[in-house]
């Protein structure tokens, strides 16, 4: 699991601006459970659960969470259905055909979700069944809410932080602050004799795989929205802090140069990544490539290390902290069964038993305390390093919003011209992205 990106969460964002109520297609989640009432109570019936993961291993952890479920439950049935996106979810539920549990791989669309009514608000039976969502991080809450309404909950959950290749780093310790990389950076790099690089420290480009603002934005504490909801990027000087020394590297590499190389590289999801080959000796990645690089017959030799990201100078205190997001699960409208399709959410998000045997098989963050602290979590060294990220105080997210999927567009296509070099007024830069935010937020009705 990984944090979609914006070409492929973009399509579901093009069917949720038209959402509207839809066809009402069955009950909805009742009134609290009368005082003594057993869920185990619940009548026969067949859920129908729609998620999207699709690799034979993803499928069979899901098919083993949703097992113990069954233990629980030997009366409910559930039909899993993989591989479906979330423009798939929003058409069956606005065509009055939505499954009974749906799951998706990103955050993007929570608010949409939330606030058209698309899925069911799940705090009647949170409170009623006297679930403690404090043993969530604060960011994985915010993110399976909107405005007050929780129409969903975290499954898994990505966090990231530093990979590095200890051969080339030649002894050098991760770094903890930005000027600390930016050194070593520089210290790494090796390049031709015509000034071509052959390795880079590490890869400044907002274009470069997960190198998106979203997740560098945590390095600085930067924040997208101010608490009217407005964007916060062009006034929140922790951005300009970010992109002044993102650009500076940027422009030490050469612009073009570091084009040339960026685009020499490999797929990020094939055996040639550029870090499983020795292009790149630190990378800003998530929690499952742990996972890719033990099942690569050739990465999996691979002498590396994990650390958390580097961050502001004058901000200490943000180390150990990082960028979170992850897989949510939630009751849609319409759900034919809707009781019985929140206690199957509920064992899927809450039981320990559950989270950590997803976790094990897909080697991404399992999401409560719990789960984290259980001794049968396979939690080695490297994968260890996310845990703390994701349980860190500071770790933060990017905040549900209607317009998620276009306010980050905007911000990364003017990134793409900032380090090129095409922008030269970055305050005045950075307000035009904040324009162009709130104005589509007014045209929302935001």
């Amino acid at each position: 699991m990984r944090f979609i990106p914006l070409a492929v969460a973009g399509l579901s964002a093009l069917v949720l601006t038209a959402c509207t109520t839809g066809k009402e297609a069955g009950p909805s989640l009742g009134a609290p459970k009368p005082s003594g009432a057993s869920s185990q109570a619940l009548p026969p019936a067949t859920l129908e659960l729609w998620h999207g993961f699709s690799t034979d291993a993803e499928v069979k952890a899901f098919e083993d969470a949703i097992a113990g479920f069954n233990k629980k439950f030997p009366q409910i049935k559930v039909n899993a259905k993989k591989g479906i996106q979330d423009d798939q979810i929003t058409a069956a539920i606005r065509g009055g055909k939505a499954p009974d549990v749906a799951a998706s791989f990103t955050t993007d669309n929570v608010a949409q979700w939330c606030s058209s009514g698309a899925f069911q608000d799940l705090t009647p039976v949170i409170k009623s069944d006297g679930i403690d969502l404090t043993v969530l991080p604060a960011a994985s809450r915010s993110y399976t809410e909107f405005q007050g309404k929780r129409c969903m909950m975290p499954l898994l959950a990505d966090a990231y932080g530093m990979f590095y290749n200890k051969a080339l780093m030649k002894g050098e310790q991760p770094p903890k602050t930005l000027s600390e990389l930016t050194e070593l950076t520089k210290k790494l790099t090796v390049r031709d004799a015509d000034g071509n690089i052959k390795v880079a420290g590490f890869m400044p480009s907002t274009q470069y795989y997960e190198n998106s603002p979203s997740h560098l934005g945590p390095m600085t504490g930067a924040k997208w929205y101010n608490e009217d909801g407005t964007s916060a990027i062009g006034s929140d000087p922790a951005w300009k802090e970010l992109l002044t020394w993102q650009k500076d590297l940027v422009d030490w590499f050469g612009y073009e140069k570091l084009e040339k190389f960026r685009k020499s590289l490999g797929d990020e999801w094939g055996a040639e990544h550029p870090f499983f080959e020795g292009k790149v000796a630190m990378v800003l990645d998530g929690e499952w490539r742990t996972a890719m690089i033990a099942n690569d017959p050739e990465a999996k030799s691979l002498d590396y290390g994990t650390a958390p990201l580097p961050v502001s100078d004058t901000k200490p205190d943000l180390f150990g902290s990082g960028f979170t997001a992850g897989s949510v699960i939630g009751v849609p409208r319409g759900a034919k069964n809707p009781q019985h399709a929140w206690e199957l959410v509920k064992h899927l998000t809450t039981d320990t038993e559950s989270l950590v045997t997803l976790s094990n098989a897909l080697r991404n963050v399992p999401t409560t305390k719990a789960a984290a602290e259980s001794p049968n979590l396979s939690d080695d060294e490297k994968f260890k390093t996310f845990l703390d990220i994701f349980s860190h105080p500071k770790t933060s997210t990017l905040p549900a919003n209607i317009n998620s999927v276009f306010n980050q567009d905007v911000f990364s296509t003017f990134l793409i011209q900032w380090e090129k070099g095409a922008v030269k007024d970055l305050d005045a830069g950075l307000k035009d992205v904040d324009k162009r935010i709130n104005d589509k937020m007014k045209l929302s009705g935001g």
